[in-house]
């Protein structure tokens, strides 16, 4: 085994990297690039997961797969000072398809394969899908470098504990994790996503328990709206952070190791030593364990461990009276047991965003989708005088410049004077530029000619479908993009107008819930005119939001975010919410899944767009 070296100390480069969807051989180019740049810098540059690709790119996959050789010459020449790279990459390996991360060295002027390890774990959950388009790969081991013995894991082999320990029983001195991990949740507080404060924990423990150096280099940009954070970080082996790299950019951070760290940390901390020792019972227990749980799988053995059969009845104890279910929490537990913390209907504090960074993302999300993924300079939307489309308003001329940005004022006869000004303040405020279309002959030649006995809600419906196709029309004529304007409770209500306010193909606020945008637009400086005023889709003059749903947004946001957050309605109940508002919001979040996809199309084929034909958006 070759351990890190200790004089000099090796020198890791993360490059955060920002792929171009599925354009293999630029960013194969652009990944050349980088490298060189770094030559002198850095002796180890390591890549994010799917960097010549992109991470999500469904059944694109097949076309963007290379095989390992192809990687190795892609990276083109190589001179005797040339960094060593890791790389993420969808692999083509023996008619299979892998993520595999690939260690190259440079030797007799050109890039050679080191090891190539392949995904383990490949997450099928949520927002991802990887089973169905890759292999799982089945072989972990560490590998020998120029540089030291090291390991190489590709982003959830990392969120499991046995792959880095294995790793480091196998003399892994410095564990190597390309990454791709979108952002999810911004709690307060923190200053990172949630699932990046996760990622420090993942590597400080591995790092710590394991006595090793952990690496994790992970990508940037926005993918189809999912945000890829960066935020790279390398931890030594007492767990000290040794540099972060930045969020949402491309970025090179790089770091010194030393294998003198790993002494000291070894030494007062021998957990690694410890482990390796108990090992062979380790192995042991672990085997029965496995066999425990495929007799339970098959049938033969109860949940205790004991087969059926050897059962033993315990002594019976008088039954404790138990209290009435609605006494009990969700576990079927009496109160005064053991308390259960869980929803809690006057605690709004989980809906609470790290509003800076919040604003931050949404802001290079309209610049990614925008100018790189579609490449407009320009975007369009309504300004109807509500708090939503003043805080995309906002967050458009901040993402691309006020001069770039054209609000609409797109009224009807029956639209509210106040709405009117209250567009008219926001357009002024944000430096937009400003236009008033007033649609009602439009409207009403449709209406008059064909329809006179139209009701209400349907000329609201007529007034919102004529809004969208004006703001497309807009779109076109300025060559600029649509911005949508939606929010979640809204979404998740069905409380919008179909292929209306919905239309637009990329939306900011669509996983804000109201609650969230109206704090939002108070961190944003929307005038406190907009945003306290009660909300309405001032389609039907004098008619809000709160009196078509039936319940207020404070309440409905709070409901909506613990059933998706998988409770019942009848736990909600429990926990002190209303039955009657929790019933309601459910029906109507049930009611509603249609508005929230394409149009159902009959599948006759087997290559059915959306359905055995998978591309997405941005590929």
């Amino acid at each position: 085994m070759n351990p890190i070296s200790v004089d000099p100390p090796i020198r890791v480069a993360t490059a955060q990297f920002k792929p171009r969807k599925g354009d293999v051989a630029g960013n194969l180019a652009r990944v050349r690039e980088r490298t060189a740049a770094l030559s002198g810098q850095a002796d180890l540059v390591v890549f994010p997961e799917a960097a010549l690709s992109g991470y999500f790119v469904e059944g694109g996959v097949f076309e963007a797969a290379l095989t390992t050789d192809a990687v190795a010459a892609g990276l083109g020449a190589a001179d005797g000072g040339a960094p060593d790279v890791v790389l993420g990459y969808y692999e083509r390996h023996q008619r299979q398809l892998y993520n595999s991360a690939g260690y190259f060295t440079a030797r007799e002027g050109a890039y050679r394969l080191v090891h190539v390890h392949r995904k383990l774990f490949l997450p099928t959950y949520g927002v991802f899908d990887e089973a169905r388009f890759v292999e799982a790969g089945h072989a972990l081991r560490a590998f020998d470098t120029p540089l030291g013995r090291m390991g190489m894991l590709v982003c959830e082999d990392m969120w499991h504990s046995l792959p880095p320990a294995i790793l480091a029983l196998d003399g892994a001195e410095l564990i190597l994790v390309p990454s791709a991990s979108p952002a999810r949740e911004f709690p307060p507080g923190a200053g990172l996503p949630k699932n990046l404060v996760r990622w420090d924990a993942l590597a400080r423990g591995a790092a710590m328990e394991h006595g090793v150096f952990v690496v994790v280099s992970q990508l940037v940009g926005s993918e189809g709206g999912k945000m890829f954070p960066g935020g790279s970080v390398a931890v030594g082996p007492d767990g000290e952070a040794l540099g972060r790299a930045g969020l949402l950019e491309e970025e090179d951070l790089v770091v010194a190791l030393s294998s003198a760290r790993i002494d000291r940390a070894r030494a007062e901390s021998p957990l690694l030593a410890d482990l390796s020792q108990m090992l062979p019972h380790l192995r042991e227990a672990l085997a029965q364990a496995l066999a425990r749980r495929e007799r339970a799988r098959l049938g033969t053995e109860d949940a205790e461990g004991s087969a059926p059969a050897q059962r033993r009845t315990a002594p019976t104890e008088p039954e404790r009276p138990r209290a009435p279910r609605s006494q009990r929490d969700f576990a079927g537990r009496d109160p005064g047991s053991s308390p259960s913390p869980g929803p809690d209907p006057a605690d709004a504090s989980v809906l609470d965003l790290d509003l800076p960074l919040v604003e931050r993302f949404l802001v290079e999300f309209i610049r990614e989708e925008v100018r790189r993924r579609r490449g407009f300079e320009k975007v369009v939307l309504g300004v109807s005088g509500g708090v939503d489309s003043a805080v995309a308003l906002y967050l458009a001329c901040e993402a691309l410049g006020a001069e770039n940005v054209h609000g609409f004022r797109l009224p009807y006869a029956t639209s509210s004077q106040s709405s009117l000004d209250d567009g008219a303040l926001v357009l002024e405020a944000s430096g937009a530029q400003a236009r008033t279309i007033d649609i009602s002959a439009a409207v009403d030649g449709y209406i008059e000619t064909h329809e006179p006995e139209i009701s209400g809600h349907r000329r609201g419906n007529v007034a919102a479908r004529l809004r969208a196709v004006t703001l497309f029309d807009q779109a076109f004529k300025l060559g600029g993009l649509p911005l949508g304007t939606g929010n979640k409770s809204e979404r998740l209500l069905g409380y919008y107008t179909w292929h209306a306010d919905d239309s637009p193909p990329i939306n900011p606020l669509g996983d804000l819930f109201k609650t969230q945008v109206w704090a939002l637009a108070r961190h944003l400086g929307v005038p406190s005119r907009v945003v306290d005023k009660p909300a309405s889709a001032d389609l039907v003059e004098g008619i809000h939001d709160e009196d078509e749903l039936g319940i207020s947004y404070h309440k409905a946001d709070l409901i909506l975010h613990w059933l998706l957050k998988g409770y019942h309605p009848e736990e909600l109940a429990e926990y002190g919410f209303e039955e009657d508002e929790v019933r309601l919001v459910r029906d109507r979040l049930a009611a509603t899944h249609w508005k929230r996809e394409l149009p159902t199309v009959a599948v006759v084929s087997s290559s059915a767009i959306g359905e055995f034909y998978l591309r997405p958006v941005d590929y």
